[in-house]
């Protein structure tokens, strides 16, 4: 999805030629799962961050063209907005010093962004949402120049028929409103992590990953307003859902299609990740029919189509420099923020438990129901630390509680199970620690900071940038 596209215009003849390419992909990758064709080996992590970009009245900046442009990083590219950048990692190996070079790489990245940002007369900032974008910020005017953004928005306008997209989220205020196109789904930024995993334990992996998804939405929440309004611990989860709200194959014009393409998933995988490209091939329609001019080998189609399904834990298919294939993890669920060390202490956490949870005799996905898994889920973006979350053994904890004494304890054994440095484990699960024993989320630190400041979002946002670049985590953060 992130690759660039020829046009931003398709016809009736690329959809079906798409579709028919598309058919032929997964029917070889299904003999590539019977065939046990996939790398066997998983040790890679890696990363994506999305960030904003904001003027001195800490408005959305929309220059993100002369913004990449002038920086010429590899790693650094355009999102759906003008005002929005992507930050990526080079693939590590999970090990050893991985989270404190990961720290340095990051921290450097940012200074470089910021310092590039600054001479645009501009900043950088990494939130779930920024309190301060307005509904006229996220207009077509705004979108990056792009053939696949127009190209999108064309194509999801299409499938629902030209009816707007409606909002509708209920917090501690409600938000009710509608929108031309898919402009609201840049408004929503996050931290997502990419983790490379054997075939053998794909299945295993992809399950803990939904079962961690509630506890870490809890643990990281640092989306709480859109347009002045204080709604869910991490709105952006409501709202990415929404802003991108076209069903599934066979949708009538006045009923949404069962299967969203922003959705938690609609089971665990039971025998191979298989499942799940058969589960897009059947149910979604190709929103970008690009046509590849490479082999069917290299499954460029399906990989296109993958790209716009947006499952929270979502599986993906790669290839190694020799040309071998291997399967991912993108654990999508984390906002972006709130400071570096935050952000990698949460890549920290999730690795670890998810590397616990892999290892248990008994597989957890059978402990806990995928509807108790996604109503964790649902419950922590609207509740955060405070909801009360289902767990192994019929049990009902608290969010704060299930960390504290379930969660952050896999994670330190998962990590010393990859030989990860012990200091690091220490150092960065003492912030996560912190940071759920006081209640202090990036989230909660919004709250309370807009509450004491007469809810003023241009004070909020430039006291977040400015506490963002200190380095401090958000737990150690004043009011």
């Amino acid at each position: 999805m992130g690759n660039e596209i020829p046009s931003d215009h398709f016809n009736l003849e690329d959809l079906k030629l798409f579709d028919a390419q598309l058919e032929r992909e997964t029917s070889i990758m299904s003999q590539w799962f019977s065939q046990r064709r996939f790398a066997h080996e998983q040790r890679m992590f890696g990363y994506e961050l999305e960030a904003w970009l904001i003027d001195k009245n800490c408005l959305p900046s929309p220059v993100n063209e002369q913004f990449l442009r002038m920086l010429n990083h590899p790693l650094v590219v355009p999102e759906l907005a003008s005002f929005n950048i992507e930050l990526n990692s080079l693939p590590q190996h999970l090990s050893g010093n991985v989270f404190s070079d990961m720290q340095h790489n990051l921290d450097n990245i940012c200074s470089l962004c910021r310092r590039q940002a600054q001479l645009l007369g501009s900043d950088m900032v990494a939130i779930g949402i920024l309190p301060t974008v307005r509904k006229t910020d996220l207009s077509l005017q705004n979108m990056s120049n792009s053939p696949r953004y127009r190209a999108l928005n064309e194509q999801v306008l299409r499938l629902r028929q030209g009816r707007p997209l409606h909002i509708n989220i209920k917090g501690d205020e409600l938000l009710r409103m509608q929108h031309d196109d898919v402009m609201l789904e840049a408004a929503a930024t996050s931290f997502q992590l990419h983790l490379q995993v054997p075939l053998n334990q794909a299945t295993r992996y992809y399950n803990a990953a939904i079962i961690l998804s509630g506890p870490m939405v809890a643990a990281t929440g640092n989306a709480p307003f859109l347009f002045g309004k204080r709604l869910w611990e991490e709105t952006r989860i409501p709202l990415f859902e929404q802003a991108v709200s076209v069903g599934g194959h066979g949708q009538r014009i006045d009923v949404e299609g069962d299967l969203k393409r922003v959705f938690f998933g609609t089971g665990y995988a039971k025998d191979s990740l298989m499942e799940c490209f058969q589960e897009n091939f059947e149910h979604f329609p190709a929103i970008l029919p690009v046509l590849f001019d490479d082999p069917p080998e290299k499954l460029a189609h399906l990989r296109m189509h993958n790209g716009t399904i947006w499952r929270w834990n979502r599986p993906l298919v790669g290839f190694d420099e020799q040309g071998e294939p291997h399967l991912r993890i993108e654990h999508r669920v984390i906002s972006a923020g709130p400071s570096v060390v935050d952000i990698v202490a949460n890549a920290a956490l999730f690795a670890g438990a998810v590397k616990s949870l892999i290892g248990q005799p008994q597989p957890p996905e059978f402990d806990l129901i995928f509807n108790h898994a996604r109503h964790n889920f649902y419950q922590a973006a609207r509740l955060g630390l405070a909801a009360d979350l289902h767990w192994f053994g019929d049990k009902q904890m608290n969010a704060q509680a299930l960390l504290l004494e379930q969660i952050i304890p896999l994670a330190r054994s998962g990590l010393e199970q990859l030989d990860i440095n012990s200091r690091d484990i220490r150092y960065y699960l003492a912030i996560i620690e912190q940071r759920v024993k006081s209640g202090q989320t990036g989230t909660n630190w919004q709250q309370r900071y807009a509450a004491s400041h007469r809810y003023d979002m241009q004070a909020l946002t430039a006291a977040y940038a400015k506490l963002q670049q200190s380095g401090k985590p958000v737990h150690e953060w004043p009011i």
